[in-house]
């Protein structure tokens, strides 16, 4: 039996830890992360029942585990960068929740990942995340693409293939994962220019970490004229840019025999046609 190929290899993790690392060091920006946060402490509020272990899967810095005060007995920090296979060395059975904040976006094998957690999950415990989206920092990438064009006669890779929320569904499900929710959200910052939104990213930890990025420096030409860009197509009327954050959201559960199940093909009391007919009198 052969082994199936490996996950193409699409973020540099060295990079990305050098970059969380600078970010920490230098005073991380919090606001994205908390925002996130809290919002995942408000989602997990509305399942009542308590959970004693958990795993916090890659969220950087520890708002997440803030955010869970009170919500979980223990939470263990779980790193994805730790290993470059994203092994997360969970035990079978091993947790209860399972949560994640804006990091799966950079694991090389989001499938891979989903049946670890699956795995580490006792029967009906849950995984809940939340993973930046496609359409995340749209205006500055395409602001990037203009300007290189018109600059430097090509463009530096800098967008991920996105993955649909619905296909996360779809992803959850294969994974073994039983009630797979999926949502987004969109949340809009302003700046005053560019180039204060990308100090943030670098406080952030959140510039490209794409293996096929472009190593050479940016000309400082290119860094001007995308700050044009950018200004001239997505600024409101007060001048200030905009700057989009897609937010990912999923959740499933370790499958249970107390959990709802659905309805047998061919098992309904009552057709549609039926229902429809009923619905015109």
């Amino acid at each position: 039996m052969t082994n199936p190929p490996a996950a193409p290899k699409l973020f540099d993790h060295a990079a990305l830890r050098a970059r969380l690392a600078r970010a920490e060091r230098s005073g991380a920006e919090r606001f994205l992360l908390e925002t996130v946060s809290s919002d995942l402490a408000e989602r997990l509020g509305a399942v009542l029942r308590p959970f004693d272990r958990a795993a916090d899967i890659g969220t950087p810095l520890a708002g997440l585990c803030d955010a869970l005060a009170g919500r979980a007995g223990t939470v263990d920090r779980v790193d994805l960068l730790a290993s470059d296979n994203e092994d997360l060395r969970l035990a079978p059975q091993s947790i209860e929740l399972a949560v994640s904040a804006l990091a799966l976006q950079f694991a090389n094998d989001l499938p891979g990942i989903f049946a670890q957690l699956r795995r580490a999950l006792v029967p009906d415990g849950l995984f809940l995340a939340a993973m930046l989206g496609g359409d995340t920092l749209t205006e500055l990438r395409q602001s990037f693409a203009a300007a290189e064009s018109e600059r430097d006669g090509g463009i530096s890779p800098r967008v991920a293939p996105a993955i649909d929320v619905r296909d996360l569904g779809a992803l959850l499900q294969r994974a073994g994962f039983a009630l797979p929710v999926t949502d987004s959200d969109r949340l809009t910052v302003r700046y005053d220019n560019a180039f204060a939104l990308m100090r943030d990213l670098r406080r952030m930890g959140a510039t490209n970490v794409l293996v096929e990025r472009r190593r050479t420096p940016l000309r400082r030409a290119t860094l001007v004229r995308m700050a044009e860009i950018y200004a001239e197509r997505f600024s409101d009327p007060d001048r200030r840019i905009r700057a989009t954050f897609d937010i990912l959201w999923l959740s499933g559960w370790a499958p249970h025999e107390s959990q709802q199940k659905p309805l047998r093909p061919g098992s309904a009391q009552a057709s549609l046609a039926d229902a429809v007919k009923h619905a015109k009198l």
